[in-house]
């Protein structure tokens, strides 16, 4: 039923002089003077002075105006990063960048490599890593700026230079080590299955994103960050205690050294259904007390013990293969790629790319649908928290992490429909029930100090 759909849309938009550039071009403008345009709202909340009344007890006016200035510095750091990406996709495409960059590696193949490395898969993986490091080194005056001027300025960045350049590294060694394998599967299944590619293709992206969730603690995160268990203590007894209760399936309990790049605090679980680990960050463990921290792990264990891991993974799924039988009606349409400067050949990847690009505008609804529901998720992990007794303890957790991490405080709505997958703070107090207490301020000490892991 769904191929001959398929057919029939790939028949229609293959015309020929379809305006296809223009098409692309006009899409990413219109999503950035959306996007603009909802920025200017919200840039105007971040302009008021006065504490939300929600919160009038609870954060000190200097807390308020630090967290409003914070929020500033972000949103002027993204407009002007919104206008660079515009420059340099308007470049791209204007100055014929990927098809100049695809003979470009060709003829390096032809050059320097093996005979039996000339065809598509080899010639597109050097193609693809080649276009991944330009966009990398296009997009690192950004990232350090943003690394060493704008989160030094407010006191998060906790990284040194080397550590910076080590990371950089490390990716791009982690890219190269990656991107050959998976890029070579993804373009031998469109090549041998015909057009039920898109399902095939579902099936092989699936099996990797297991694979990636059950490798990723054992090859991956220790690249970059030390886990380590977490120490004997109350928090380590409360902790096992709440998932022996809930019938979690804790496998580790591990704190991670996050404070070696920022003060930003949270906590998280991953893993197989069957064996889970929860990471709690040391900047969490040092600034809230034990039951704070529990407060949080009983909110993100609330998603799991609801099923919204499963729901958001299974809806994962689903738009996937959307995308993947998207991309089919693409795939072979020779008026995308002659606009483009493909008209020797139709390479998948660059098929693929320009189909990203056409697609990631259109994409805005399923963006505004999945915010909708994980905000709903939210709600419901909060209440399950509550609902164990955690109600005064989560609510100060969560007035503490926005006071350390400076979130924003108060949203326009257009704005946070738009952006936010999760309500902001003062939305979250009234749905479970916050009486103030009086304030929380960033001196405040924990009522009671939990020893992390030496980090």
């Amino acid at each position: 039923m769904i191929l001959p759909i398929l057919q029939r849309l790939a028949r229609f938009l293959d015309r020929p002089l379809f305006p296809w550039k223009n098409l692309i071009l006009g899409f990413s403008f219109g999503q950035f003077a959306l996007e603009s345009l909802l920025s200017l709202r919200q840039y105007r909340v971040l302009q008021r002075a006065s504490v939300p009344k929600v919160l009038a007890e609870e954060v000190t006016p200097e807390v308020h105006a630090k967290s409003q200035a914070y929020g500033r510095a972000n949103a002027e750091f993204s407009f002007l990063k919104g206008i660079y990406s515009q420059i340099t996709n308007f470049a791209f495409i204007q100055l014929d960048i990927l098809p100049k960059l695809w003979d470009l590696t060709g003829s390096f193949l032809l050059k320097w490599s093996p005979a039996r490395f000339s065809g598509e898969i080899s010639h597109s993986i050097v193609f693809l890593l080649s276009f991944m490091l330009i966009h990398t080194l296009l997009d690192m005056p950004a990232s350090l700026y943003h690394t060493f001027v704008l989160e030094e300025k407010f006191g998060f960045n906790k990284q040194t230079p080397s550590l910076y350049i080590s990371d950089f590294f490390k990716s791009q060694l982690l890219s190269f080590a990656l991107v050959p394998p998976i890029l070579a599967g993804f373009l031998k299944i469109i090549q041998s299955t015909g057009n039920q590619f898109f399902f095939y293709l579902w099936a092989f992206t699936a099996s990797i994103q297991v694979f990636m969730i059950s490798f990723y603690p054992v090859l991956i995160l220790p690249l970059f960050n030390k886990l380590s268990p977490l120490e004997d203590g109350d928090l380590k007894q409360s902790t096992e205690a709440l998932a022996r209760k809930l019938e979690f399936p804790l496998s580790e309990l591990n704190v991670i050294d996050g404070s070696k790049r920022s003060s930003h605090s949270n906590a998280y679980f991953f893993g197989l259904p069957w064996k889970k680990h929860i990471v709690i960050f040391d900047t969490l463990i040092e600034k809230s007390t034990p039951q704070e921290v529990v407060s949080v792990l009983a909110h993100e264990l609330g998603h799991w013990s609801l099923g919204h891991t499963t729901k958001l993974f299974a809806i994962t799924q689903f738009h996937l293969l959307y995308i993947f039988a998207l991309f089919s009606v693409f795939i072979n349409n020779s008026s995308l790629y002659a606009d483009f400067g493909f008209v020797a050949s139709q390479p998948i990847i660059i098929g693929f790319l320009l189909f990203s690009d056409a697609f990631t505008p259109m994409d805005t609804i399923v963006k505004l649908l999945m915010n909708v529901l994980s905000r709903k998720f939210e709600y419901q992990a909060d209440a399950f928290a509550k609902n164990l007794g955690y109600s005064a303890d989560l609510a100060r957790s969560l007035i503490k992490l926005q006071i350390q991490n400076l979130s924003t405080m108060e949203a326009d709505w257009m704005y946070s429909t738009y952006h936010y997958s999760h309500p902001i703070l003062s939305e979250r107090l009234r749905a479970i029930g916050w009486v103030p207490e009086g304030k929380v301020t960033e001196d405040e000490k924990p009522e009671a100090k939990t020893t992390g892991a030496e980090l």
